[in-house]
Parts: structure tokens; sequence; C-alpha cells
């Protein structure tokens, strides 16, 4: 070793001399030929040696077999090679990397890449529901409000408070990974790039009443294309409009134009119900009445004719006979016309044969009444 020394040397006596012989070591202690000296630092050549015994009964043949280094480095590159077995769990994707470029994307199951340091695998989860609240943070008594991201521009030219949830999940893990830098922030922006667009198509009215569903529907659609767009790997579950109303400062004038507007639907609704009512009846009278007329003018027109053919009838009669026609003609106007009356007319030759003019009252007030239905 570097300091033993052959002779006295410099270090052969003195300060550091152990005992007066020529082959003692600077530091007192005892070389390897048994001279004598202090106690000291323990012998580095020693404790190499024992090292070395170590090594060789765990090697057979010896450390410096050239078998037993082959050995060493089979069982070494054996070891390096199975390291190289993975496994992807149920929900899980493998995305194998060569020298930290991207290959494929596995499926579960036990699998097989380079081992490290030439192969990587990633195994994101691919199963988890992922959430973006946008418009605000927080949830029940923490909630707190994000004007910047939750006032939207109607098509109206209105201006609504928009509070949503997007949940996501991995598709594909190798475009999840590498084709976006920030995935959850690229997911927002989108996702609110997109319920911009759709909200700015409709009116105030349709975002905060009945048509809150289908803007919701149409905005997840449009995040849909924009993500496969990307090749981002993200399939987007649901996009739900939690709250929808008009900004804080205007919320009063807001609900008096609701009610105004619930006012006008009511006195419109009543106006729709009464015409409803009295247009029916009034059209059933209307019909009623034309019934009447065409059923009185074919009455009219019945009896016309009726009246016509018996005229015509009479005057047939009449023209074959006229003298007798005539006298029944009077005689039937006569007995009309003396039906009547309640007076008597007594010829004045008729005195002369005993007749007694007797005016005989109440027969002659009953008899009216009695041939009245002859």
């Amino acid at each position: 070793m570097f300091y033993k020394q052959q002779g006295g040397g410099p270090w052969g006596s003195g300060p550091w001399g152990g005992g007066g012989g020529g082959n003692n070591n600077p530091w007192g202690g005892r070389d390897r030929s048994g001279g004598g000296g202090g106690s000291g630092a323990p012998d580095l050549e020693e404790l190499l040696r024992r090292s070395q015994e170590r090594v060789r009964r765990w090697l057979p043949g010896g450390f410096g077999g050239g078998r037993s280094l082959w050995a060493v480095a089979a069982l070494i590159l054996l070891l390096w090679g199975l390291s190289g077995f993975y496994r992807i769990q149920p929900d899980e994707q493998g995305v194998e990397l060569l020298f930290g470029k991207y290959v494929k994307t596995t499926q579960p199951g036990l699998r097989y890449w380079f081992p490290g340091p030439m192969g990587e695998v990633i195994k994101p989860k691919v199963t988890q529901t992922n959430q973006i609240t946008i418009g605000f943070r927080g949830s029940g008594s923490n909630l707190r409000d994000v004007p910047q991201e939750s006032l939207v521009l109607t098509g109206d030219q209105n201006i609504v408070d928009v509070k949503f949830v997007v949940q996501w999940r991995i598709r594909s893990a190798g475009e999840f990974l590498f084709n976006m830098r920030d995935p959850e922030v690229t997911v927002k922006v989108a996702a609110e790039s997109a319920l911009r667009e759709v909200i700015g198509r409709n009116p105030l009215q349709s975002v905060l009443t009945n048509q809150r569903d289908t803007i919701a529907q149409q905005a997840r659609e449009l995040l849909q294309s924009i993500m496969d767009e990307y090749k981002a790997g993200v399939t987007i579950l649901d996009l739900r409009i939690q709250n929808a109303d008009p900004p804080k400062e205007v919320i009063d004038a807001f609900n008096d134009v609701q009610r105004a507007k619930q006012d006008e639907e009511r006195l419109r609704n009543e106006a729709l119900a009464y015409r409803n009512d009295i247009v029916p009846r009034a059209k059933g009278d209307a019909a009623r009445m034309v019934q009447a007329a065409e059923a009185q003018k074919e009455r009219l027109v019945k009896e016309a004719e009726g009246q016509a053919a018996r005229f015509t009838a009479f005057y047939q009669t009449y023209a074959a006979n006229k003298d007798i026609t005539a006298r029944r003609m009077y005689l039937e106007a006569m007995q009309e016309i003396l039906s009547k009356t309640d007076k008597i007319l007594l010829d004045e030759k008729g005195r002369g044969n005993g007749v007694v003019p007797y005016l005989p009252l109440p027969e002659v007030q009953r008899r009216p009444a009695k041939e009245a239905p002859q």
C-alpha cells in the first residue's frame, strides 16, 4: 500500500513511530508481516480481503472465474427482462412509451413492454367520472359566484347568469395524455365556449323557462364535437345547467316584468275562455235562427202551393158549372159570416104566418161556441 515504506523512510522513527523497526506504518498500526505497532484504524486490505471471501462463498467457482461473471450477467439480464411485465386493471388503460415517445394504448390484462429505462407504462383511470363547475365554486353554504364565467349574452341582447356542471371521462388514455397540455382547463374553456354559443342563439325567455334542457343538450353535443376535433380522448357524459337567472343588479326589474307578463297571460287566457264560451253560443243561435227561417220558408211555400192548387181545382169546378158554383160560394160565405154574429134577421113577411119574434140571448151567446168546433 501507499503507506508502506521500505527501510526507515521519513516515518521510520519519530513521533509516529510504533516501535523502532523500519516496518512501522505512519499510523502506528501493524503491517501484514506481524511487526509491532500500537492500536489504530482497521487495516483496509483486511477489510477488502474479508469482503472478497464473502462474495466467493456466494458464487461457485470463485469470484474471478469467467463462468461466474456470465451467470451474474445472465441473472441480471433475466431480472431486467422480467420487469417488463405489467398488469392493467379493469378501470385503467395502459399507455406504452418507448424512450418517452407514445407508441400505443393497451386494454386491461397482463401485458409486456420494454423494461426501463427504454420503456415506460402510464396507467390512468378511465372509468373515473370527472366534474368541472363553471360559474361557481364550492357547494352549500360555501358557494361562491364567478361572474366572469357565469354572465352570458343571449340572442336578444340580454344578459343571463348561468351556472352549470360538466361531467366527463377519459375515452382514450393516449390521446388524453399527449394531445392536450392541460386537459381539465381545456375541457372547462371549451365547455364555456360551447354554452355561450348555444345561448347566443336563443332569447332570454327560452334560457330561463322551458328550453333550458334543450339548450344544455345542444351545448353538450357541441362540446363533444370540439373535443373530437381536438382528439382529446374525452367523452362528455353530461352538461347540466344548475341555475339560470338575470344578473343581481336587474333582478327586481326583471321580476316586475315577469309579473306583468304573467298578468298579460292570465288576461289573455280569460279572454280566450270568454271567446270560447260566447262564440259557440252565438253560432248556435245563428244556426237555430237559420233553421227556423228555412222551416218557415218551407211552410209558407207549401201553404202557397196548397192554396194555389186548391184555387186551381176550384177554378176548374167553377168553369165547369158557374151557377151552382157561384151559389155554393154564396151560401158558404153567408154561413161563415152569420155563424159568428149575435144578431138574428127576421123576414117581415113572416109575421103573418104566426111567427113570434123571440130573441133567446143566452142561446145566441152559447151557439157560436158550440158551432165553432163544427
